[in-house]
């Protein structure tokens, strides 16, 4: 961290409100990335969404008829 020398007190003011600006912008990136990894972990988002679940039971359904028939 670089040490700056001040000559008055506005300019403390100025560097404290951007510290302070960064430090919400932070905060609030944090919670989009919290809230955008929760959703990608959901189930239905882990298995390709509601579509994906339903063509995978139906690739399993169909699957296993024709393993009964082969049989």
């Amino acid at each position: 961290m670089r040490h700056k020398k001040y000559t008055s007190f506005k300019e403390i003011d100025n560097d404290l409100r951007i510290l302070a600006l960064q430090q919400n912008v932070d905060k609030e990136t944090l919670k989009l990335n919290f809230r955008t990894t929760k959703n990608k972990l959901y189930p239905t988002n882990l298995m390709g969404g509601f579509g994906g679940i339903v063509q995978k039971l139906l690739i399993s359904f169909v699957a296993g008829k024709l393993l009964k028939k082969f049989k």
